[in-house]
């Protein structure tokens, strides 16, 4: 079940595409995804993975705060992020991100912190462009990239290619909490 919020990103996706009168098939090649699933994104009828956001803010030249929240940056010197105070978002029941960095403007990384709950699901695997720097927390989780399975711990942390596929899953059947930054 998709959420309100998964609608709201996908209008702003729909939307900016059309001011930039770029087709369905356009988006979905700048994405790297099949036209059906960009379509499914944009509906709002699919989670939207971060990944697809990040591409999206690259390579439209779109801040991926406004994509998310509907917002644009405008700090220039610093934006500060109280303990638990970033502005969060909740993309499914097993996944809470809270961006750490989304009042600034023309950031050249977005750093979040990653909430996943223990499931069974098998790890959902996306790329996206750029380089990521993940380090745990809270918990232990499994990352997988390009087929290579790693465990984290707490205090771990790992720095990849984030155009291999990846993904991550909690482990021990309880909540991990990551620090992620896109770059």
């Amino acid at each position: 079940m998709v959420n309100e919020q998964i609608k709201q990103i996908a209008m702003r996706m729909k939307g900016l595409r059309e001011d930039l009168e770029m087709s369905l098939g356009q988006m979905a090649e700048i994405c790297a995804v099949s036209q059906e699933e960009y379509a499914a994104y944009e509906s709002g009828e699919k989670d939207i993975p971060v990944s697809i956001l990040h591409c999206i803010s690259q390579k439209c030249d779109i801040e991926m705060t406004s994509l998310l929240f509907g917002e644009d940056p405008h700090m220039k010197t610093y934006y500060l992020t109280r303990k638990g105070e970033g502005t969060a978002m909740e993309r499914t029941k097993a996944y809470k991100y809270q961006s750490l960095a989304a009042g600034f403007i023309d950031r050249k990384a977005d750093p979040f912190v990653v909430a996943v709950e223990p499931n069974d699901a098998p790890i959902h695997l996306n790329s996206h462009p750029g380089q990521e720097f993940n380090m745990v927390l809270e918990g232990s989780m499994l990352l997988s990239i390009n087929g290579k399975e790693l465990t984290l711990n707490e205090g771990d942390s790992i720095y990849f290619d984030s155009n291999k596929l990846h993904g991550m899953k909690a482990l021990n059947n309880k909540p991990v909490k990551f620090l992620a930054v896109i770059l």
